[in-house]
């Protein structure tokens, strides 16, 4: 048993990392990125625009919120420092003309012009050579030549560190890419510039590059080109934060981060996944025995019809009937108590002036109808695939014999049938661990609980990578972790299967 855990152990994080890596490949490659805001019309309708004021009315704000979310970098394989010198005068000649060849006669859309612009500015810091050398060239068309000038200083700018316990390097970093960032930036020159002006600015533009060419390895060897083919891509600095694990901050709020936000919503989603889920197992197993055991009697024929209605109903129209039609003026049964139709708990300043059983009864009275929106249907899922597995038992050839042998039929449903057929239950539901991070949008919506269901579908509205990255690798490793627990399962329900 102990060899076969420890090779589930070791297959975890490579499964994990193909899980990531698959998830991280279709998020980046899909359309858009966090500058794109999802505004809802009054009638409900949910549209995208891009957020012009970040992305184009200052470039420099724009790079900004690019670097920090590590959007700069290709996906997985970086070649941007082999682009060969043709490449980038191709590329000018477009971003100077607003055509894609010579021979076209019609412009370029704005959106390819600014996706134009972004791809070669992210591209710049790889290829400052050329860009140097068409400035260096007289030859070449003035704006071609300023153009290159602008993007040199796209290139050599760098990000700084953030944050408050920053080491001596890193201050030293910081203070020395502010300094060459502004000392770049006054070396530009407008469409109205004269010839000594440009002249004299070039020369500031080689002087500095022979300075700092290797400080900022502008000119990478060919064993550097292979480490930035694979180092120097989104992927790899986005796996470097989580091996450290870091997974980064939210979108809309740079000062919290996704750990931070999660563990404050971790015992709300936890509640309401862990007890419907051991609720589900439990009674499952009781209804699809007693189904099973009746099979094709009056107990088998309503049960199944009672689940099979409450499987066909959705919870956008049960959630809203137990608030209207159960809470609204109704109290609990045989009290005097009012059913709570929102929050987790009672307001802080009732719930912090609770003692503990207080508190407790206060958590059950709140959470009592979300359980119940989220457990009926599950419930009903799980036993009619209970009644199939105790069905299938209940034919096997040892059941037969315990039959005429006289067993008790409480020894043989339990002992024989129960242990066998709750195989298949526990291999549904430890799949289902994942979803404690899933949470339930709707019931959580509707019940006002700021669990994991609201805070992850916010994030896929707002395009917050780091939290919708950090919800498929936590969901894939409890959904692991699950399966695991349900081989370990296998072994004690029956003990003719073997882990070795």
């Amino acid at each position: 048993m102990w060899n076969y855990i420890l090779r589930r152990l070791i297959l975890l994080p490579i499964t994990l990392f193909c899980i990531v890596l698959v998830n991280f490949v279709i998020i980046n490659l899909a359309p858009g990125d966090p500058t794109s805001i999802t505004e809802i019309s009054p009638t409900g309708a949910a549209s995208r625009r891009e957020d012009r004021s970040v992305a184009f009315s200052s470039d420099e704000r724009y790079l900004q919120f690019r670097e920090f979310y590590g959007l700069t970098l290709p996906i997985l394989f970086n070649t941007w420092s082999s682009l060969p010198q043709s490449y980038v005068e191709n590329m000018l000649w477009q971003i100077a003309h607003k055509k894609e060849a010579p021979e076209s006669k019609i412009e370029m859309q704005t959106k390819d012009y600014n996706d134009l612009r972004i791809k070669f500015g992210d591209q710049a810091r790889f290829i400052m050579p050329h860009l140097l050398k068409i400035m260096e060239n007289p030859k070449n068309e003035p704006e071609i030549r300023r153009l290159a000038a602008y993007f040199f200083v796209r290139g050599g700018s760098r990000p700084g560190y953030v944050g408050n316990k920053l080491a001596p390097e890193q201050k030293a970093w910081n203070e020395k890419v502010t300094k060459d960032d502004q000392l770049l930036r006054t070396w530009t020159w407008t469409p109205e510039a004269t010839p000594q002006k440009i002249d004299e600015n070039v020369v500031n533009f080689q002087n500095w590059f022979q300075q700092n060419a290797s400080y900022y390895h502008f000119i990478p060897t060919e064993k550097e080109k292979i480490v930035i083919l694979f180092s120097e891509t989104r992927f790899t600095r986005y796996m470097s934060r989580v091996l450290h694990l870091d997974f980064g901050t939210l979108r809309n709020d740079s000062s919290k981060t996704v750990m931070s936000e999660v563990i404050k919503r971790f015992k709300y989603s936890l509640t309401l996944a862990i007890l419907p889920m051991l609720i589900t197992l439990i009674f499952c197993q009781i209804f699809g025995v007693i189904m099973a055991f009746w099979q094709r009697s009056w107990p088998d024929y309503t049960l199944n019809v009672i689940f099979l209605i409450l499987y066909a109903i959705p919870v956008f129209v049960v959630a809203p009937f137990l608030i209207e039609k159960v809470a609204l003026h109704n109290t609990f049964p045989f009290t005097n108590i009012p059913i709570p139709i929102s929050g987790f708990t009672s307001p802080d300043r009732i719930y912090d002036q609770e003692v503990s059983y207080q508190r407790l009864f206060d958590v059950l009275k709140h959470i009592a109808l979300p359980l119940v929106a989220i457990l009926y249907g599950s419930l009903a899922a799980q036993t009619r695939l209970s009644r199939t597995a105790f069905l299938e038992v209940l034919r096997q050839d040892y059941v037969r014999t315990a039959w005429a042998k006289g067993v008790p039929p409480f020894t043989i449903l339990y002992k024989h049938v129960g242990r066998n057929a709750a195989i298949t239950i526990v291999t549904s539901i430890a799949g289902s661990l994942g979803v404690v991070l899933g949470g339930s949008l709707i019931v959580e919506t509707l019940f006002d609980i700021n669990g994991f269901g609201k805070f992850f579908y916010d994030a896929v509205i707002n395009r917050d990578y780091n939290v919708i990255m950090f919800s498929a690798l936590a969901g894939s490793f409890l959904t692991l972790i699950g399966y695991l627990f349900a081989d370990l399962a296998y072994m004690w329900l029956d003990p003719r299967i073997s882990l070795e």
